[in-house]
């Protein structure tokens, strides 16, 4: 089980704290998990909440600006849940141990440089 305090994944759910309006948790079934890409944190580090591009969705977390890296999770609808883990190399293990497919075990693909989860 991983809980970092922003987001959860038990055995039957990935959890995102703080991830609507008025502080609600979105709650979503490991089933409905298509696939998590780790990406370099995009353009918008500083967007504390919400979106800047009307396709990803950022729970609340005051300290994005200091994270590397973000999970896009693919639940095939046309806003894609995103989340700045603590310890982003090891939800991404939780979340492929139980049969979710990830990008590379850790590994981000950026241009023709690599990036190693923090």
């Amino acid at each position: 089980m991983y809980d970092d305090g922003l987001v959860a994944c038990t055995d039957a759910e990935l959890i995102i704290k703080r991830y609507y309006l008025w502080g609600g948790d979105k709650r979503i079934s490991l089933r409905a998990i298509r696939a998590v890409n780790a990406v370099p944190l995009p353009n918008g580090s500083w967007r504390l909440w919400g979106t800047g591009d009307f396709v990803h969705w950022y729970n609340l977390d005051r300290d994005r600006p200091s994270r590397r890296v973000a999970l896009w999770v693919d639940v095939g609808a046309r806003i894609v849940p995103a989340v700045t883990p603590r310890d982003p190399r090891r939800l991404i293990t939780e979340l492929a141990s139980r049969g979710i497919r990830t990008n590379r075990a850790g590994v981000v693909q950026r241009g023709q440089n690599w990036m190693r989860l923090a």
